[in-house]
């Protein structure tokens, strides 16, 4: 899934317009988007990011941590 910015739009921005959550998912998008953070905190219009891999991520309910207040 490719998804194009908008002028000035963040990275978080535009991974929550697109998929809805950014809890540990913008991290993913740089991680398979080498040279992007190169842009800077605001992505010019019309870069392409690749959400593919956030897009499975972001799918799957958020991992919680469990606590027992009895044991």
């Amino acid at each position: 899934m490719i998804a194009t910015a908008q002028d000035g739009e963040t990275l978080d921005a535009l991974v929550w317009r697109v998929l809805g959550r950014t809890a540990a998912i913008t991290e993913q998008v740089y991680d398979a988007n080498p040279g992007l953070a190169d842009h800077g905190a605001q992505l010019p219009g019309g870069t392409r990011v690749d959400l593919t891999l956030a897009a499975q991520a972001a799918s799957a309910p958020p991992k919680r941590d469990v606590v027992n207040l009895w044991d």
